[in-house]
């Protein structure tokens, strides 16, 4: 007798296709049949072990975060509510250019301290990989999700060129080409890149186009963090779709937002660049969050020259009085190219987590807030800031505009990606809210996307961009990751206030065919493992 039977469900299979009402069975980690309309036509009704009363519910696949920073925190926090209970089955993580694979000694200990203000310092973390298969079969001992890994790009220039602004040799290019098909080879599904973050910034196109070229030649897409999205975002994105023509590479643009004042109500244009590379065969799909916000550290905001060399070379420049009253220069008159182009607006800077649990009186604040408060300038207070907490501050960004958010997720490549950043006392609400705000605000309040839609933004076009033979549908076969949920009252509880509030309507989660999630509880199973680059 079969494992699990869960009756009466309302499936949204992930298709787009209308829902249907059925009974489905699950056994072995698998969907192994699937009943519709079992009760109206008085057939014989499956049976299992266990039989769940899904009345009222939708049952879907488990949804794909195209874009999570969960690179440790799948490893030090086992209950992972987070995203767990949002629904979540699969994260993609080694955004941005910038993880913890592949790495030498040296270059781990550089990275943990560029990307503390996302993933925390990892001092309760045994880092005891150092490539990118030895990383997946740490996460392959159990997690709470399921996790596919891109190779980061700023990370492999680190290893083999260093933190430096100039190209790279002939030999340094042969030696990241070599590691980035390690990482393919070891199961990665393509690589990102993080081109307002050093060292990957450093990176010029032709560089860029040969690593592409490897990853394409494995079956993988690239992933960039590109190199402006406020002034000149559209040049950023015709870049990237060049490039990756010129590398004959599928393209997935992370968190595809269109911000700053510059760029509100300019999406259409977005949209209409895509629409013409669709149409001329390019393979591009992106993800978005469905909030206005942005979230990154504090230090991305500082021009690239200040970046140069790592993290402690930053440090001695901002403790410099003349080279940090020219690091100002560059972010308040002229705009710096890590606040993308656009002089910083302290106004709209808010901290959002600190390191140094000291430093708590500035989280929830903007730095302009505080800075009238201390009556100093906000320079003053952000450079303290860098300083004291040494470049750890998180913060969140309000430059976004809701016309453009509405816009984007509506188009036909479009895929769910939480950007989610754990770390702070008052981190981005996206982290805990991203997949049942689309449920419950875009879908039942809005009307933006039908629940059809959006279930299959949420899951099989993720899953086809990774090339998951098996997942992102309800089908026979499939594997069984799956969510219920309640249509009525799915929603997110996270708020800007309390973001770290779970979410509503969410009951059951299913990985691999086990719970979860149940009852809207988090149970202690670990099901989750590492999802390898399928064979071409």
């Amino acid at each position: 007798m079969e494992e699990l039977v869960i009756r009466d469900a309302d499936v949204v299979d992930g298709s787009g296709a209308d829902s249907y009402r059925a009974d489905v069975v699950v056994d072995g980690g698998r969907i192994v049949s699937i009943v519709k309309e079992a009760a109206a036509a008085g057939c014989q009704r499956p049976r299992a072990r266990r039989e769940l009363d899904a009345e009222g519910l939708v049952l879907a696949p488990g949804f794909i975060d195209m874009h999570a920073h969960s690179d440790l925190a799948l490893l030090r926090d086992p209950d992972h509510s987070a995203k767990a209970a949002q629904g979540v089955t699969l994260e993609v993580i080694g955004q941005d250019g910038l993880s913890y694979a592949p790495v030498d000694d040296r270059t781990l200990a550089e990275v943990r301290r560029a990307i503390a203000g996302w993933n925390g310092p990892g001092d309760d973390v045994d880092f005891d990989w150092r490539s990118v298969g030895e990383y997946l079969d740490r996460l392959d001992a159990g997690i709470a999700v399921n996790a596919a890994y891109l190779i980061p790009q700023g990370t492999v220039r680190a290893l083999a060129v260093g933190w430096d602004d100039r190209e790279a040799t002939d030999a340094e290019l042969e030696h990241m080409r070599r590691l980035v098909a390690e990482g393919m080879e070891q199961g990665a599904v393509g690589m990102s890149s993080g081109l307002t973050y050093t060292p990957g910034m450093y990176a010029k196109d032709a560089e860029l186009t040969e690593l592409c070229r490897v990853v394409a030649s494995y079956g993988g897409y690239y992933c960039p963090h590109h190199r402006s999205y406020g002034a000149g975002a559209l040049q950023a994105y015709e870049e990237m779709v060049e490039l990756t023509r010129e590398a004959d590479c599928p393209l997935h643009l992370a968190h595809a937002t269109m911000n700053f004042g510059v760029n509100k109500g300019r999406a259409p244009e977005l949209l209409t660049l895509l629409d013409d590379a669709l149409a001329a065969g390019a393979d591009i799909t992106l993800d978005t969050y469905p909030y206005t916000p942005g979230c990154t550290t504090l230090v991305a905001l500082l021009p690239s020259w200040a970046n140069e060399g790592g993290p402690e070379r930053v440090l001695e420049r901002l403790a410099d009085d003349d080279t940090a009253e020219r690091i100002r220069h560059h972010l308040e008159e002229t705009g710096s190219d890590g606040c993308h182009g656009v002089p910083v607006e302290w106004e709209t800077i808010e901290i959002s987590g600190t390191g140094d649990p000291a430093l708590a009186e500035y989280v929830g604040r903007t730095v302009l807030e505080s800075a009238r408060l201390r009556g100093e300038s906000p320079w003053t207070v952000a450079r303290r800031l860098l300083l004291t907490d040494r470049l750890a501050p998180t913060i969140l960004q309000h430059v976004g505009h809701e016309e453009n958010v509405r816009a984007i997720m509506r188009h036909r490549v479009h895929t769910g990606g939480s950007d989610g950043i754990l770390q702070g006392a008052k981190p981005h609400p996206r982290a805990y809210g991203t997949f049942p705000h689309y449920l419950g605000h875009y879908v039942r309040e809005l009307g933006v996307l039908s629940l059809e839609e959006c279930v299959a933004h949420l899951t099989s076009r993720a899953a086809a961009r990774l090339r998951l033979p098996d997942r992102g549908l309800v089908r026979e076969g499939y594997r069984a990751d799956l969510v219920l949920f309640d249509p009525a009252t799915v929603g997110a509880g996270s708020t800007y206030e309390n973001p770290r509030v779970l979410p509503t309507g969410i009951p059951h989660v299913l990985v691999d065919g086990r719970f979860v999630m149940e009852d809207g509880r988090r149970t202690d199973v670990l099901a989750g493992r590492s999802v390898r680059r399928a064979p071409r």
